[in-house]
């Protein structure tokens, strides 16, 4: 008898068994070897009676270890948060990646990070397309409070952030604003004057729509120096 070793709707990873035994078939972004289906893109399990296939997940983060991304609080645990990284599972960040201090188990973890709490943090491993952990253990990694999270296709951030920052520095100067760029494709805008952070923003989804332009530098610094007058 074959044995399914997914569930519908399940991210796999290439690699991955799906399924074991000859009553199942392999479809697009599977393959078969020996008696074994296998992933050969991440995605999402699509079942269709014996056929196996793989949705790929187009367009969507994929977390890479090292990866600087923004996070959300989004449960709190024994040993650490839940942090959702714009991925299928949330991220785990444990008491001893959290902060350069000593937690203990029974601390109120409230102290250090609550539900809601937006995080820039930095992914620290990644095992399988489940079990993501995440560190706040390094420069500029922080707790961001009050602006604003808007999100761009992730394939887009290097264009956002140009050859050697020259992009984002460049909204940086013109709009006074502060701003932090995920991988995860969550950008952080926090600005003294609304106005000006608005226009940050406009600019930052200015880049996301048109990053295939040519010229999109004096582009954009034409547009935020037009929206400033």
């Amino acid at each position: 008898m074959g044995e399914l070793k997914v569930k519908e709707k399940e991210i796999v990873v290439p690699g991955e068994i799906l399924a074991v035994g000859m009553d199942f078939l392999p479809a697009g972004g599977t393959f078969r070897e020996d008696d074994n289906i296998i992933a050969s893109q991440i995605g999402v399990v699509n079942l269709n009676g014996r056929l196996i296939k793989i949705i790929p997940l187009s367009g969507k983060y994929i977390p890479r270890r090292d990866d600087v991304v923004i996070g959300k609080v989004v449960d709190l645990w024994l040993n650490g948060w839940k942090v959702d990284i714009g991925w299928a599972y949330d991220a785990n960040l444990s008491l001893k990646d959290a902060s350069e201090d000593f937690i203990e188990k029974k601390s109120d973890l409230t102290q250090y990070f609550s539900y809601g709490d937006i995080v820039l943090t930095r992914i620290s491993e990644v095992n399988g397309s489940k079990i993501i952990d995440v560190a706040m253990k390094g420069p500029g990694l922080r707790k961001l409070i009050g602006g604003r999270i808007i999100t761009i296709v992730p394939s887009k951030v290097p264009r956002v952030i140009g050859k050697q920052g020259s992009m984002i520095n460049l909204i940086k100067e013109l709009t006074d604003c502060k701003i932090f760029v995920g991988q995860n494709g969550r950008v952080w805008v926090n600005g003294l004057d609304p106005k000006k952070e608005l226009i940050a923003v406009e600019a930052i989804r200015k880049i996301d729509e048109e990053s295939s332009s040519e010229g999109l530098t004096d582009s954009i610094k034409l547009f935020i120096e037009g929206r400033l007058k």
